[in-house]
């Protein structure tokens, strides 16, 4: 079974259990919605345990939860830091064209001339749109907006985009 991060928990948030989770996902609600299982993994990406949203609330940029069985600060308190996953079986399907970070990240990158660029390592989020990074041979990181005059293509099956490189994107 695979599992992809939803987000990180970055405290607690109260005495009563409460969590404070930085949200990687564009599913915040479904993520964590009552009844929910996440699975918590340690930074050595090693699986401690499973945890089934009891309550969910959003609050200042951040998602507070609590899970069945982990009432009690003391109880959740040694997971500061650790990541929230959720199972593959888990993920729902995207409207054509929305893609998981997941199913992006190792793709290569090619301009309309079909030569190669290289590979999408990270995605950044900064604001508007995300930024897919992309590491180049011999030369430094290429920063792509993920924007329709820049992404022209994304072929998930043959493992390649197609991007346009406007004038000032390639310095």
């Amino acid at each position: 079974m695979d599992y992809y991060q939803v987000g990180t928990i970055v405290n607690t948030h109260g005495i009563r259990g409460e969590v404070r989770i930085m949200a990687t996902t564009d599913f915040v609600s479904e993520r964590f919605k009552k009844g929910t299982v996440l699975y918590l993994f340690d930074k050595n990406g090693k699986q401690v345990i499973s945890l089934t949203v009891m309550t969910y609330r959003h609050h200042k940029n951040f998602e507070l939860v609590t899970f069945e069985g982990l009432q009690d600060i003391n109880l959740v308190e040694k997971y500061k830091g650790l990541d929230l996953k959720v199972a593959d079986e888990g993920l729902q399907e995207l409207e054509e064209g929305n893609y998981y970070y997941h199913q992006i990240i190792g793709l290569d990158v090619q301009n309309e001339d079909k030569e190669k660029i290289g590979t999408i390592y990270e995605i950044l989020s900064p604001g508007a749109n995300d930024v897919w990074v992309v590491k180049r041979q011999g030369k430094g990181d290429l920063l792509l907006p993920v924007i329709k005059d820049v992404i022209k293509n994304v072929n998930i099956d043959n493992n390649l985009v197609t991007v346009e490189l406007l004038d000032g994107l390639d310095d």
